[in-house]
């Protein structure tokens, strides 16, 4: 007997664990993605609350199809290259890429700074593409394709300024708050703290988030709208370490942060991916099928 079929006899199958396949599976995926280093079967498991043996036939399954890869017998379990071959043809076929690189890469060389693009995907804000501006000293370089804290993160202020208190809150309450100790020292952990980031960002027409979301980090962010329906389709970030980017440096790039946003909002009459869903005209973001 090996040792994951050891681990999986410790590991019953918990009354309330989750039972759905593709839940299981997307779940594996989603945690090896912030697992870079890769995870074992147990770690895998018992994050996920999935029992070991369910756990090593969605793995056995993942690598059959090449998603996921295990480079020795009893190893870490590992994301293969499979995954972001998607997302970075998706993006492509998106049109996101052409379209929006070049603007943001004026942007990054004018700010000197992080320049990001996050779109809407369904109830969220994901992270899909960016320009680094510094070329060198401090730089904040995350990860792509991360879904962002909308409670926390200025891209998540911008897009809820836009929308009603009431739906504001329902978005953030339903993914939950950034607490302190995972995210900033100044993330706001309650509604009437976070409204009034939201009401302070609606008289300026960008979010400004210092040490929100990450201790060391400031940033500003202007929604995208599509220019017919105005609906929010994205937003536009700058960001970088807070010595640097001060809020009085944030506020003198606030006019070309918001000409970005509304060039990127032209382009998305040529780019399908980044009309979003809340862009389709006559269909509200939270009606049927939401």
């Amino acid at each position: 007997m090996n040792q994951d079929a050891a681990l999986m006899l410790k590991n019953p199958d918990p009354v309330d664990a989750p039972s759905g396949l593709l839940e299981r599976t997307l779940g594996v995926l989603e945690l090896l993605a912030t697992n870079a280093r890769g995870m074992q079967l147990f770690e895998i498991a018992d994050s996920l609350h999935i029992p070991r043996s369910a756990t090593h036939r969605v793995l056995t399954s993942l690598i059959e199809h090449g998603y996921v890869k295990q480079e020795r017998e009893q190893g870490a379990y590992q994301l293969t290259a499979k995954v972001a071959s998607l997302a970075f043809t998706f993006l492509a076929g998106s049109g996101i890429t052409d379209f929006a690189q070049p603007l943001l890469d004026r942007l990054a060389r004018e700010s000197g700074e992080l320049v990001r693009l996050a779109i809407i995907d369904g109830r969220e804000l994901v992270w899909v593409a960016k320009a680094q501006g510094s070329p060198s000293g401090l730089r904040y370089d995350p990860d792509m394709g991360q879904v962002g804290r909308l409670s926390c993160s200025a891209s998540g202020h911008a897009w809820l300024s836009c929308l009603s208190d009431e739906d504001a809150r329902t978005l953030v309450e339903k993914q939950g708050y950034g607490l302190r100790k995972d995210y900033g020292p100044r993330a706001p952990e309650s509604w009437p703290a976070l409204l009034k980031y939201l009401r302070q960002t609606r008289k300026r027409g960008v979010s400004i988030c210092v040490q929100t979301y990450t201790p060391w980090m400031s940033a500003s962010a202007a929604p995208i709208r599509h220019p017919k329906s105005k609906e929010v389709t994205g937003a536009v970030v700058i960001a970088g370490p807070h010595i640097r980017l001060t809020e009085e440096r944030m506020l003198e790039l606030a006019p070309a942060l918001l000409q970005t946003a509304q060039e990127l909002s032209m382009a998305t009459l040529a780019s399908p991916g980044l009309y979003g869903r809340a862009a389709r005209p006559g269909e509200s973001f939270f009606g049927a099928g939401s």
